[in-house]
């Protein structure tokens, strides 16, 4: 996904990636990641929990106004719920 999100950078869209490995955002330079310490295949959260889903969502999307540098990978604060 982040040499996707490079490509669509380039044309001047501006992109966020929800990403579960940082050494692979890192390796691509993928241009916003918000990184979660989350199981593979549940990027937003547990199924069926709606509130921590929406909060991933908005995190990212908060990238969008906040992360100025080419390169940034943001650090979620959401832990997964066991």
């Amino acid at each position: 996904m982040g040499l996707i999100a490079r490509a669509i950078e380039e044309v001047g869209i501006p992109t966020v990636c929800i990403i579960l490995r940082r050494e692979v955002s890192l390796n691509v330079k993928t241009p916003r990641s918000l990184f979660l310490k989350f199981p593979f295949g549940a990027p937003l959260g547990p199924a069926n929990d709606a509130a921590t889903q929406r909060a991933v969502i908005e995190e990212a999307l908060q990238m969008l106004v906040t992360a100025t540098e080419s390169v940034t990978i943001l650090d979620s604060e959401k832990a997964w719920k066991k």
